[in-house]
């Protein structure tokens, strides 16, 4: 009688049917690899062509004609309708005093004044601003001449890195007349009584301009000795 592990080469033992158990383990592999790529193709859709990708198309912006005053001086600008002040008066004017920090209006870094209140520049277009008198920290005073709001920051050392400064100088002057037209803030307790210059109207009316560097206090001082007063908290 034939020994059946003569018949096979590694030497494994067959069952009756003459099956290697290595011999089984590749049969089935095999079965299984052609059932799944049959049920495979059988799912693929037939291959269509792919149209090419089309070349990118160059949006042509809405251009406006505008004059902007700006510390004093009209400047006649043409403009993409899209564009913030705070993009015509630094790319387009070379007015590079406001800073544009977060662009979403959360830091104060771009204030500048419109007619006598302060805003953010980042958050309103250029094209509402015709007629308008805009004044920038350019506009507030030179480094011959300074703005008392300018000159208080300097001795009271009021900011570090100075990023932030032309901002909090601009809302600043902006936070005195306020307080000096009667203008109420969040903190003010009696409405029906004239604002007061203190140290905590101060900090409620300035914290929308931020200073990383942390220079707060020096900044509340230097805001009250340009307004000649002292804390009356």
């Amino acid at each position: 009688m034939e020994d059946p592990s003569s018949a096979n080469p590694l030497g494994e033992p067959a069952d009756e049917s003459g099956l290697s158990r290595r011999k089984f383990l590749v049969l089935g592999t095999a079965t299984a690899a052609a059932v799944a790529s049959s049920f495979a193709a059988r799912r693929l859709p037939a291959e269509t062509p792919v149209a090419p990708l089309a070349a990118p198309t160059t949006e042509t912006p809405w251009m406006a004609k505008l004059s902007l005053r700006v510390n004093g001086a009209t400047h006649a600008l043409e403009l993409d309708t899209r564009t913030t002040l705070l993009d015509a008066l630094r790319e387009h004017l070379r007015l590079t005093g406001s800073k544009k920090g977060c662009d979403h209006g959360q830091c104060g870094a771009c204030t500048v004044m419109v007619n006598g209140e302060r805003i953010n520049s980042c958050l309103t277009l250029a094209l509402m601003h015709q007629g308008d008198e805009i004044t920038t920290i350019e506009g507030l005073g030179t480094p011959q001449k300074m703005h008392p709001m300018q000159a208080a920051f300097v001795k009271c050392d009021g900011f570090q890195c100075g990023y932030c400064t032309p901002g909090q100088i601009c809302s600043a002057v902006a936070t005195l007349r306020e307080i000096k037209a009667g203008i109420p803030s969040h903190v003010t307790e009696d409405l029906s009584a004239p604002a007061k210059l203190t140290t905590l109207e101060l900090r409620e009316r300035m914290s929308g301009n931020i200073c990383r560097c942390g220079a707060y206090s020096n900044i509340v001082e230097a805001i009250t000795e340009a307004a000649g007063a002292k804390d009356q908290a």
